[in-house]
């Protein structure tokens, strides 16, 4: 008698290789998850020691007195060093994992056709996690126009990317608490919309460069490209090596800065410039911090310090704003697509929103 055959169920069984390359996938990940969870501990035990190494460090190693302006200056420098270094790494890595999820292509077609006020909120959201620095300013900023995103909307991600970035207000919650961070956040997000949606009512499109408006008439192509969990983790470490890469100078300098006015400026002079009292400090911060050229990375350490000098809080949010989304270099960047009326305009509505900002948490805390 014939051997009875098993009955077609219509079912097709995966490869073998297919299912050890499952297998494989899964294997590589459980690994993946445990070197990274010990790879946290090994960091938060480190973190966790570093104010206790300044201090052995500067008034034991070195024998410096504790109430002289060169201890704290060097005691300050010695903990804030390797404490934001390693605060910015771990955000750098983990943001760059996320935004495998956020790309530039991807962002630009959730925008394209989206009205204003609710494009404008979206833009604001979306600038936060999305890759952005001065130098993608104008290929983001075309992107945008031939993906026809109205030009409000454009400007309110414009601002929110670089102003409210995640490295910001991530450093700003490590090293002055969860209150600073939120108030920047979301003084920043609305600085953003509400700039962005006044930019959109005046209707100034006839102030982008006519090559620029070309554009509008070519159809926009987004490719879109499959990661797997390898890719989105090679680009964590890739944004670390790149990021960490080009901005540790200037975070060294900053906190330098920093040093600076922790050892060595009264806090009785601080409060004079800087204080509630001095009316003319908010726009004297801004006006200040508009020429320097900073990221959010290399700007924290100098508002932590100025901070613990006595400066009031919506002076120094209102200078650090400015560092970050009002750069003379940025706006010399975007001077290739827009028109110098247009940029005027632009530094106008974020300068007023951002004085707003200052003026109001002085009154209010």
């Amino acid at each position: 008698m014939a051997p009875i055959q098993p009955a077609d169920c219509g079912c097709t069984k995966p490869k073998s290789g297919q299912g050890k390359g499952t297998e494989m996938r899964k294997v590589n990940m459980g690994k993946a998850i445990i070197v990274g969870l010990l790879g946290f501990v090994v960091w938060y035990l480190i973190y966790k020691q570093l104010e206790p190494f300044s201090h052995f460090f500067t008034y034991s190693l070195l024998g410096l007195d504790r109430n002289s302006h060169l201890g704290g200056a060097i005691q300050f420098f010695v903990y804030d060093t390797p404490k934001v270094m390693m605060l910015l790494t771990l955000v750098v890595f983990v943001i760059g994992v996320l935004r495998s999820f956020f790309t530039q292509e991807r962002t630009r077609k959730y925008l394209a056709g989206k009205r204003e006020i609710a494009g404008n909120v979206m833009a604001a959201l979306l600038g936060i996690v999305t890759p952005f620095c001065s130098c993608s300013a104008v290929p983001l900023f075309l992107g945008f126009v031939q993906a026809g995103v109205p030009l409000g909307v454009t400007f309110s991600f414009l601002i929110a990317a670089p102003m409210v970035n995640e490295i910001a207000v991530i450093l700003l919650y490590g090293l002055l608490g969860w209150k600073v961070a939120a108030l920047y956040l979301g003084s920043g997000l609305m600085i953003a919309m509400v700039a962005g949606w006044v930019i959109g009512r005046f209707k100034l499109e006839h102030w982008i460069e006519d090559w620029v408006q070309e554009l509008r008439a070519a159809e926009a192509v987004v490719i879109e490209e499959k990661l797997t969990w390898s890719d989105r983790i090679e680009g964590g470490r890739e944004a670390v090596r790149d990021i960490v890469g080009k901005v540790w100078i200037y975070v060294v300098a900053g906190i330098g800065v920093g040093a600076a006015i922790h050892g060595y400026v009264p806090e009785e002079f601080m409060a004079a410039i800087m204080g509630k009292d001095a009316w003319w400090s908010v726009p004297a911060a801004v006006v200040v911090g508009i020429p320097m050229y900073s990221n959010a990375a290399g700007i924290v350490p100098v508002v932590e310090a100025l901070l613990g000098k006595g400066a009031a809080l919506g002076t120094v949010l209102a200078f650090m704003m400015s560092v970050i989304a009002l750069s003379l270099p940025e706006m010399v960047i975007l001077r290739k697509v827009l028109k110098p009326m247009l940029i005027a305009v632009f530094i106008a509505v974020v300068g007023t929103g951002i004085l707003f900002t200052g003026y109001l948490f002085n009154i209010l805390i």
